[in-house]
């Protein structure tokens, strides 16, 4: 006669989000501004602009692009709309940051596209301690997302939780 080995974990009835999986796949390229600048610390307005005519911004059609600077030098703000008003008409994507904060954005984004509602009543596990490093940024809005409507928030693995918010009924 044989045991019957149940799976407590699978009949636990626990939810478990991956913040790495709200990641697109798509490649992130930067545009660095460091190579447009007079030593590396000043922007000159003509120079700047002639440069921008020159690149064939067709290399950057359908990808996410994070433009950054990655020299401690002063840019004008309105260099980076420059540099969008090319960017725009063909990537697919925009952001302002180097290729970490641009992830974060991009999963801060697909959170802010969770319908809460989906969770409604349910028991949550916020996945953890995955490859992928994740912004506490991206923690904190996620359990503000669902904190309303789901039953109880937990940090981890579903075998190995930390407890973070259960409703009182």
């Amino acid at each position: 006669m044989s045991a019957i080995i149940n799976n407590k974990v699978s009949d636990s009835g626990l939810i478990t989000i991956d913040l790495a999986s709200f990641i697109p796949s798509n490649e992130i390229i930067l545009f660095d501004i460091k190579p447009f600048l007079f030593m590396e610390l000043i922007l000159k307005e003509k120079d700047f602009r002639t440069a921008l005519l020159q690149i064939d911004w067709n290399q950057y059609t359908d990808k996410i692009v994070g433009i950054f600077c990655s020299t401690d030098a002063i840019i004008p703000m309105w260099a980076n709309m420059l540099i969008v008003s090319y960017l725009q008409p063909v990537a697919k994507l925009v952001y302002f940051g180097d290729e970490h904060k641009v992830r974060e954005q991009l999963i801060l984004e697909k959170i802010n596209e969770v319908n809460p509602l989906d969770y409604t009543d349910q028991r949550v596990v916020i996945k953890g301690c995955g490859e992928t490093k994740i912004e506490e940024s991206a923690y904190v809005a996620i359990t503000q997302k669902l904190r309303p409507t789901v039953k109880s928030i937990m940090f981890g693995e579903p075998c190995s939780t930390v407890p973070v918010f259960k409703r009182k009924d």
